[in-house]
């Protein structure tokens, strides 16, 4: 086993720390891992997208990658669950880390998943987490 992969799969979607961890990765280990990955900057352009999410969600990194998040890529998210939260947090200056079932919907039947919402008043780099059932 790599480096990449060790130090990726050392950390799980539940991970207390995950945010660091993610934060941290590189490219290489956030393709390790075996829940999706979203990492969106201030403006809400997508600039961090695992290798599973991309799999499990049918869209290419290029189709991804410096595309508005919840207008473009995933409109299914811009809603008071999701999209608001991130926005509240940042209104208040706050870190946000919240876990919630949702139904995923665009350019697929609906799928059931966890996601978990993750941002840092000290971070430009914000994340939607997606965790599929198996």
């Amino acid at each position: 086993m790599n480096t990449a992969t060790a130090t990726a799969t050392a950390f799980t979607f539940a991970d207390v720390s995950l945010k660091t961890h993610l934060d941290r990765s590189t490219d290489e280990e956030l393709d390790a891992l075996d829940f999706g990955v979203i990492g969106v900057d201030d403006k809400g352009l997508v600039r961090r997208y695992n290798s599973f999410e991309s799999k499990a969600a049918g869209l290419s990194l290029p189709r991804v990658l410096g595309h508005a998040l919840f207008t473009v890529v995933a409109p299914c998210m811009n809603n008071f669950m999701v999209a608001q939260r991130f926005e509240d947090a940042l209104e208040a200056h706050v870190s946000l880390d919240v876990t919630i079932d949702y139904v995923l919907t665009l350019r697929m039947r609906p799928v059931k998943v966890k996601l978990r919402l993750l941002a840092s008043p000290a971070e430009a780099t914000r994340y939607v987490l997606v965790h599929r059932p198996a």
